[in-house]
């Protein structure tokens, strides 16, 4: 469409999604945490980044997925069969390769940083690969996949809300019971293997609920938000993503001062899984603004960004420490040049995959090989 059409502001919202992902992966140390090893003043910009990030974190890709998915539904009346057919070729294809390449581009870090015996028992093991497949565990990114496409199998109940759009407000209720079952999981002696998988199947459960609110926003769209109310939604969604923001203000705070990552519960937990909502509505409340085609163009790439730029972020941190640059840089440095690097990084390897034509399939630019053998 258009610069002015309905959906570059859906474009928009996949780009921001995309580098605030990138944005949340590029605030940690080496191991993922909050820099325990920093002085408090020495984590504030880490942080507070960390913070915005979390704007449109991985979960919003859950959002506009399902938004996607709506619209497919909608518009070609699929069957059940066909549906999760192009849902299985799109998603899991990709993750079967993905798993496989980072199971093994792991290695490349833990030489680099000295646990490569660790990780070569570990990845000899039968019950890691079933977990890399079956739970996304090969890389801390690729969860996603699967457990969209496991969300996706709940599409028909989704429906509901399509017809009735007050059924949206059920995120709510899924979340709280998510949360409440996921606390006794955690509160219970049992294997961390074990409890991965009560917690997935917890969370997809819980995730249909973006599903039905990702389907209600599709019915009041599809049906036509006049410009007016457009704006009043946009308006109203500004001052609910600000107070999910500040609801989340204890969780960072304890972070900040103890330089670990904490529990999310109550609001923090509340307004870390209800920001997609509102920043989704957010875009859908300027969907009538003068967006730039570029964004439709940027947004293509943003799966491709996704799935590489764990192993950019791999390879930036490979060479900061064997340059001794690890050394010299303070936390804040580190994480904007490692943000600064990374996004354009990701979204180079993107084009570059696109270019190839082989590959482009594996981050959803072109058909998975054996359609593609079928069109030659």
């Amino acid at each position: 469409m258009s610069a002015r059409g309905r959906m570059v502001w859906f474009d928009a919202n996949r780009v921001w999604a995309a580098v605030g992902v990138v944005l949340i992966h590029s605030t940690t140390d080496f191991a993922g945490r909050p820099f325990p090893d920093a002085s408090v003043g020495e984590r504030v910009v880490p942080i507070f980044l960390r913070s915005l990030g979390e704007f449109s974190g991985s979960e919003m890709f859950f959002f506009f997925s399902l938004f996607l998915m709506a619209l497919r539904i909608d518009r070609h009346r699929p069957t059940y069969r066909e549906a999760i057919g192009t849902q299985a070729s799109r998603l899991l294809v990709p993750f079967a390769f993905w798993t496989l390449f980072y199971g093994l581009f792991r290695l490349v870090k833990a030489y680099a940083f000295g646990y490569a015996p660790g990780y070569l028992d570990q990845i000899s093991e039968v019950k890691t690969w079933v977990a890399y497949f079956l739970l996304g565990k090969s890389q801390y990114h690729m969860h996603f996949l699967p457990t969209l496409f496991a969300i996706f199998l709940f599409y028909p109940v989704m429906r509901l809300a399509m017809r009735y759009p007050i059924l949206g407000v059920g995120l709510f209720a899924t979340l709280g019971a998510m949360d409440h079952v996921q606390t006794f999981l955690y509160s219970l002696d049992l294997a961390p293997l074990t409890r991965d998988y009560l917690v997935r199947i917890t969370k997809v459960w819980g995730y249909v609920g973006y599903g039905f609110a990702a389907f209600a926003l599709y019915s009041l769209w599809q049906d036509g938000l006049p410009r007016g109310e457009s704006k009043l939604v946009g308006r109203g969604a500004l001052y609910f993503a600000s107070m999910a923001y500040i609801a989340t203000f204890p969780f960072f705070g304890s972070a900040l001062l103890t330089g670990q990552w904490g529990v999310r519960t109550g609001w923090d937990y509340y307004g870390h899984f209800l920001m997609p909502l509102f920043m989704f509505s957010l875009f859908l409340g300027r969907q009538y603004a003068d967006w730039s085609p570029g964004w439709s163009r940027m947004a293509k790439y943003t799966f491709g960004i996704y799935l590489v730029h764990p192993m950019v972020i791999d390879i930036f941190d490979i060479v900061v420490v064997k340059t001794g640059l690890a050394g010299v840089l303070s936390p804040a440095l580190l994480v904007v040049l490692r943000f600064a690097c990374v996004l354009p990084a990701a979204y180079g390897v993107s084009r570059l995959i696109e270019r190839t034509d082989v590959l482009a399939w594996t981050i959803g630019l072109g058909p998975v090989p054996w359609k593609r053998q079928g069109k030659a």
